[in-house]
């Protein structure tokens, strides 16, 4: 992912005992999929034997999507229609967090006469999840927002929802694209420009795919993937044969409108691609029918931060292909020439399969250079940079990803001292938590370190007697599956402990915490500031600016970095430690 203009970087260390089981050039170990309308979902290994299942209610079967979350476990979507409800193709209408045990601990409906989930979500680091919804627009509404026919719309929302209790969820953030379309069909409505290629921002409503005879679902929107270091959402559209980004950071407010947010452009588009024609930009089409957009993972030796889709009949012959392409980055918003299609003219790279899947489907790009293409409904399966297959497996499922060993069964760690400010001499007692919700009383090791003395020590609770300001490192290690994480502790030595208190720049209380810390200190009286939170892979899970007490309740147990820029006094670090 590209570059923000401030970075954390988090260490974590994860190596695997099974590494002896791969191939030296596959990559990670379970593969994860759901059967599509059934009732399990499974991770196998790389030799094709089943290593987990899930089982699910006859009554609540796989719909879409699912996803693996450290400390959620399983994120799934699946099929719930109302009395009276929305359904149709890719309807999913539910989302469900479930345990490595099987537990439920989130189910989550959405679905009535005028609104539901359908295809994809994307699980977050802050515990929400973001959903595809559509909304219902009645034939007059369709009209008056500048329609050339007069019919009914399922438009599309996105939807960030928090969970608040076992059924419950709070909506958090939306986004709209009713409130983002353009056309040139009639001044005397809503909507009206006078040029669409003018206006790339914005989505022309009376732009229809001619192989679509249903005009109520002229969109479809179906993949979804965030970027956190950006702040954003990237989301493609079947009918659109296009993919889109739009900007997170803004407020439901902005998201409405068109300033606002690190773009300065609201809710409106900051970049497209894939079907000039679709904002009257000549170019050629590259996707037909496209699914499961996403970012590549920064950490790609071959197209880091480049985007990703599925291009279910734009291959060679009409079949699938994946295609990766370089977006033109320019800061938090993306290079354009007005009039003119978005760049690149084509894509960086394209594997052309030998099937053909005309509808759902996914990929995904691994850090080692290899990709992993799923054929709905028929197998996945791994390959090299030479296209080489070095792995299959039949799966019949909509998604399929793969996963390190030390991803889903690594512990997660944090570390704290007893007293972080400190006059020189005075004995602390540091403390190591390791956890892991797939594995039953984990015996862990521990390994302590120091960047100001020779102090190591491989106790959980070891002491020690600073002179210095020091930054303590432990690392904790599972044996029994050869995975390891590290956390850190920094001590703050003063004149006294009354001291070093009163004259403390950024306090954060209480820490650890079980959920909501409170922020003092110098730095954020009198004067404007921004809190970031990032979690122990370094990804942004919280973003506000002039607050003094922040909530993680919902969040992963675990260790955060949290960061306060002020207008004048810099930045400012602390670790979070947070426990249940």
């Amino acid at each position: 992912m590209k570059p923000s203009k401030l970075f954390v970087i988090v260490a974590v260390l994860c190596t695997s005992l099974f590494v002896t089981k791969l191939q030296a050039q596959q990559w990670g170990y379970y593969t994860l999929y759901a059967t599509k309308n059934g009732t399990q979902a499974f991770l196998c290994d790389t030799n094709g034997t089943t290593e987990h299942t899930w089982t699910f209610l006859s009554s609540k079967k796989s719909a879409y999507s699912a996803y693996l979350v450290p400390g959620d476990t399983l994120v799934r979507t699946y099929s719930y229609t109302a009395a009276g409800g929305m359904s149709g193709g890719g309807v999913t209408g539910a989302v469900q967090k479930v345990t490595w045990d099987g537990t439920v601990v989130w189910d989550f409906q959405y679905n009535s006469s005028t609104y539901t989930l359908h295809h994809d979500i994307c699980p977050l680091a802050n515990g929400n999840v973001l959903m595809i919804a559509y909304e219902l627009k009645s034939a007059a509404e369709a009209t008056q927002a500048g329609a050339s026919s007069s019919v009914s719309i399922k438009a599309e929302k996105i939807i960030e929802v928090k969970p608040t209790g076992a059924t419950t969820g709070t909506i958090v953030w939306e986004w709209h694209l009713w409130d983002h379309l353009c056309q040139n069909y009639s001044a005397g409505v809503d909507n009206y420009v006078t040029s669409i290629i003018d206006n790339p921002q914005l989505l022309n409503i009376n732009y229809l795919n001619a192989s679509n005879p249903d005009q109520s679902d002229r969109w479809h929107m179906n993949g979804i993937d965030y970027n956190p270091a950006l702040d954003q959402i990237v989301v493609s559209m079947h009918f659109m044969n296009s993919v889109f980004i739009i900007d997170h950071s803004t407020t439901t407010a902005e998201a409405a409108g068109h300033t606002g947010g690190n773009s300065g452009k609201g809710g409106d588009f900051l970049y497209r691609w894939g079907n000039p024609a679709s904002y009257g930009a000549s170019g050629t089409a590259d996707f037909n029918v496209v699914h499961d957009a996403h970012w590549v993972p920064s950490d790609n030796p071959n197209y880091p931060s480049y985007l990703a889709a599925y291009n279910n009949k734009g291959g060679t012959s009409g079949k699938t292909a994946i295609d990766v392409w370089n977006p033109p980055y320019d800061g938090n918003n993306y290079s354009y020439t007005a009039g003119t299609a978005y760049a690149p003219a084509t894509y960086a790279y394209r594997y052309n399969s030998s099937f053909s899947a005309s509808n759902e489907g996914n990929s995904q790009q691994l850090p080692n250079g290899n990709m992993l293409v799923n054929n709905p409904f028929g197998s996945v399966y791994e390959i090299n940079s030479a296209g080489t297959v070095l792995w299959s497996k039949s799966t019949n499922s909509s998604h399929a990803y793969r996963y390190s060993t030390c991803y889903v069964r690594g512990p997660v760690a944090s570390a704290t001292a007893s007293e972080t400010a400190i006059t020189a001499g005075t004995p602390i007692t540091l403390n190591a938590t390791g956890f892991s919700v797939t594995e039953t009383s984990p015996t862990y090791t521990y390994e302590w370190s120091s960047n100001s003395s020779a102090f190591t020590s491989t106790l959980q609770s070891p002491t020690d007697s600073p002179t210095s300001t020091t930054t303590y490192t432990v690392t904790i290690t599972d044996p029994a599956i050869g995975c390891s994480a590290t956390a850190t502790v920094q001590v703050n030595v003063g004149l006294g402990m009354g001291d070093a208190q009163s004259n403390e720049l950024l306090m954060v209380s209480p820490n650890p915490t079980t959920g909501i810390v409170s922020l003092s200190g110098s730095i954020v009286k009198d004067q404007s500031f921004e809190v970031m939170v990032y979690n122990s892979v370094g990804q942004l899970v919280l973003k506000n600016a002039n607050v003094q007490t922040i909530d993680l309740s919902t969040m992963t147990p675990g260790i955060y970095s949290l960061l306060v820029t002020t207008e004048t006094s810099g930045v400012y670090a602390r670790k979070i430690y947070l426990s249940r």
